[in-house]
């Protein structure tokens, strides 16, 4: 087997039991170090977008760091947000979330399956006539929910709430691991940034979802294994597959 070391582009998840069993099984070294971290905007930064959040009756959340970051700077602003407002999320995990602000079982939540469609099926006719705020990232693209919201004729902003900060992984020695895995198309940002010139060689990369793939593919990279699939819904059960075809 000629994989013994890898890297997870992410920090170490609270539950290692996968990677752990990776580890007893094939005696394989697992290291975690993100490539980059997400931020929320100052309130400077936020008023660039001239967005006024009392003017809005509803908001999508896709991320919990959309989610803290918007109520910083609702109090930053003084701003009470009001027991009216109707949040849409894109799953439940998310929603959950909001918790953290406010009190769940008197506000008018909902949350989808994870794509655009079922945030816009959540606003059917009954919630057309609110005025949306998307949240989103600097490097998320929302132009798949936005379409769908002017293909309904619904009233909407966009903003920025959180940016991404690329990792300085100065440090670390990129070709010292046979496998690295990748979530995000910032961690291919990060890659070229921390390793200008960068040459792949023998190193395996994988991709965990469809947003990484296009983003490892443009800048050149080998996909060595994608993930997940209906046999492999994790990166450990993924990669513990292509070890055992190793083997």
């Amino acid at each position: 087997m000629t994989v013994k070391k890898i890297l997870i582009s992410q920090n170490p998840p609270r539950v290692l039991n996968g990677y752990q069993a990776l580890k007893d099984k094939y005696g394989v070294e697992i290291d975690f170090r993100p490539f980059f971290r997400i931020v929320p905007l100052s309130l400077k930064e936020f008023r660039t977008e001239k967005i006024n959040i009392p003017d809005h009756t509803a908001i999508v959340f896709s991320s919990r760091h959309a989610i803290d970051a918007f109520f910083a700077i609702c109090e930053e602003l003084h701003f009470r947000v009001p027991e009216t407002m109707k949040y849409f999320c894109t799953t439940e995990l998310v929603a959950n979330y909001l918790q953290k602000h406010i009190v769940y079982r008197k506000r008018k939540i909902f949350f989808g399956d994870g794509t655009p469609e079922s945030i816009v099926s959540l606003i059917g006719t009954k919630h057309k006539d609110e005025n949306f705020l998307i949240t989103s990232s600097d490097s998320s693209n929302a132009e798949s929910l936005t379409r769908l919201f002017d293909e309904k004729k619904l009233k909407w902003e966009n903003a920025i709430l959180v940016k991404t900060v690329i990792s300085d992984l100065k440090d670390l020695d990129i070709n010292s691991y046979d496998m690295v895995v990748f979530y995000n198309p910032a961690d291919v940002k990060s890659l070229g940034e921390n390793f200008p010139g960068f040459k792949q060689g023998a190193v395996r990369f994988v991709s965990y979802g469809k947003g990484v793939v296009k983003s490892m593919e443009a800048a050149g990279l080998n996909i060595a294994l994608k993930a997940p699939t209906p046999e492999a819904p994790s990166v450990a059960s993924a990669i513990d597959l292509y070890l055992q075809k190793e083997a």
